[in-house]
């Protein structure tokens, strides 16, 4: 079955490898995918350079010119203000008014999630808008066996309510079906404790609200501990809580990776045991591998936004490309929109 073409707004200008990584994971796009269309936004010299590099499907590849782009030292207000024709704010303008479908952008996240404000509508129901992200777990789920789950919000709304957590959780159900193919996801509440009234008073309230919600397959409150187990397929947070968690969880990747080399130099015995463990550490590497994903989706918004990682290099981009247009297909905000409690 042929699908309808889906156009995706690149930021060729955000990121930390500059638009040559950008350009080169929209141009495989163009030629892994045939519906995927790529709308390159930036500076047209840069991108023209970068194009006569790289494999592409001509027919399949637009260039919007966008003189300006944010640097991730300025502040996103001030320099959206500044810079009307800023790529990330203009790659916005584009989706709005039809010449795209949704965007992607490995740019400054702040001045990412602004655009949007600027320039998006929220969903009917959605008061504040979401920042998910996924994270490697024990345990695989939906048809593909997927060993990620999905944590929101993790910076967008610092300060959320205990109806924005609601919407939230309406959120990531309807992402976890879509994009990982888990057509009853669990979704759980971040607490201090699994019972149901631990927690501040809107984590108690937004519990005693999902417990009602039909549609959602809520399981109570989860602790942290549990997020990396993988007990629920979405884990539900403030803004606050969830940089922190995310941040968190990086670190100990880190210091993990750290003492796996310190105990390689140290203990012959140990390095052995690495020896051996290779080809499952490479198992794991693959598997948790956070390039598969391209990088974290902004929810709340009638146009999808995928905010891919400063360090992205093609293969984030085209598969931030891909992610988008699966839920550009699966028409996400109205998936959204048909879970959320009536008013």
């Amino acid at each position: 079955m042929n699908q309808r073409p889906v156009t995706i707004a690149f930021d060729v200008m955000g990121g930390d490898h500059g638009p040559l990584e950008i350009v080169r994971g929209a141009a495989q796009l163009t030629l892994d995918t045939p519906h995927i269309h790529a709308l390159l936004v930036g500076d047209r010299a840069q991108i023209d350079l970068a194009l006569s590099q790289v494999r592409h499907h001509a027919e399949r590849v637009a260039v919007h010119h966008a003189p300006d782009f944010v640097a991730m030292h300025e502040k996103p207000n001030a320099a959206l203000d500044a810079k009307p024709q800023a790529s990330v704010l203009v790659a916005a303008q584009l989706v709005r008014e039809g010449e795209a479908d949704a965007m992607v952008s490995a740019g400054h996240t702040g001045a990412g999630v602004l655009a949007c404000a600027r320039t998006f509508t929220l969903i009917p129901g959605v008061r504040r808008a979401a920042l998910a992200t996924v994270y490697p777990t024990a345990v695989g789920r939906g048809a593909k066996n997927d060993p990620f789950s999905l944590i929101l919000d993790v910076g967008a709304t610092v300060d959320a309510s205990a109806d924005d957590l609601v919407a939230f959780a309406v959120m990531g159900s309807a992402y976890a079906r879509i994009i990982s193919k888990n057509e009853n996801p669990t979704v759980a509440l971040l607490s201090n404790g699994t019972e149901s009234q631990k927690g501040p008073a809107r984590v108690v309230e937004a519990n005693l609200k999902l417990q009602s919600l039909p549609g959602l397959r809520f399981i109570g409150n989860v602790e942290g501990v549990d997020i990396p187990k993988g007990t629920a397929d979405v884990v539900v947070c403030d803004g606050f809580v969830g940089n922190v968690c995310l941040k968190m969880l990086e670190g100990v990747s880190e210091t993990v990776m750290e003492l796996a080399k310190y105990a390689y130099k140290e203990k012959l015995l140990w390095r052995a045991g690495l020896a051996m463990l290779s080809s499952g550490i490479e198992r794991i590497k693959e598997v948790t591998d956070w390039e598969q994903y391209g990088g974290a989706p902004i929810l709340g918004f009638d146009r999808l936004f995928i905010k891919a990682h400063g360090r992205s290099k093609a293969r984030a981009i085209s598969n931030a490309g891909k992610v988008a247009a699966r839920a550009v297909s699966n028409d996400l905000a109205n998936a959204i929109q048909a879970l959320l409690p009536r008013a």
